[in-house]
C-alpha cells in the first residue's frame, strides 16, 4: 500500500511538472533567446557592393546596439546605433535602432529585418531613414537614403 501512494505522489508531480509546462510555453520560447554579438558584413542591396562591416549585439531585454565600421566617414560621420528588437507575429525578428549624424546634426532611423537568425548565423535586410534633428524618426516619414543587406557570424569565445 506504501509504495503504491509514494507511485501516485511521484506520477501526479510528474503530470503537474508537465501540465505546467504545455499550458505555460514562454520558458521553452526562452531558450529560442536569440541575443548575442554578431560580427556583420553589410552590402548594397541594389548593387551588392560591399557597404561597411558592424558589430550588431541584440540584448536579453530586447535592447540593441550596433557599432558600424562606417561611423568614422569619411563621406558620413555618425554615431553608434542604439535600438530594441521583438519577434512579429510571424516570429520574424524586427529591429529599429536611432543614431546621430555630424557636423550637420540630423538623426538616422535604421530598420532590421532578421530573415534567419540562429546559434551561429545572421541574415536580413537594413532599411536607413534619416530626420532633421528637430524631426519625429519614431513616427513615419523621414527620407530614405539606403536599404542594405547583411550577413553575420556570433561573436564566440574560444
Amino acid at each position: 500500500m506504501k509504495h503504491i501512494r509514494v507511485f501516485t505522489v511521484l506520477a501526479m508531480s510528474f503530470l503537474a511538472y508537465f501540465g505546467w509546462t504545455a499550458l505555460h510555453p514562454q520558458k521553452a520560447a526562452a531558450s529560442d533567446d536569440p541575443s548575442g554579438t554578431f560580427l556583420a558584413t553589410i552590402t548594397d542591396a541594389n548593387t551588392g557592393a560591399f557597404s561597411s562591416r558592424s558589430v550588431i549585439t541584440l540584448h536579453a531585454d530586447h535592447s540593441m546596439a550596433v557599432v558600424d565600421s562606417g561611423q568614422g566617414g569619411p563621406a558620413v560621420l555618425f554615431s553608434s546605433q542604439q535600438g530594441v528588437w521583438e519577434h512579429d507575429s510571424t516570429g520574424v525578428l524586427e529591429a529599429r535602432t536611432l543614431d546621430f549624424s555630424f557636423p550637420n546634426a540630423g538623426i538616422a532611423r535604421v530598420d532590421y529585418n532578421f530573415t534567419t537568425i540562429n546559434t551561429q548565423q545572421v541574415s536580413g535586410t537594413i532599411t536607413l531613414t534619416v530626420f532633421p534633428l528637430n524631426g519625429n524618426p519614431l513616427d513615419g516619414g523621414g527620407t530614405v537614403v539606403g536599404t542594405f543587406s547583411f550577413t553575420g557570424t556570433r561573436v564566440t569565445v574560444p
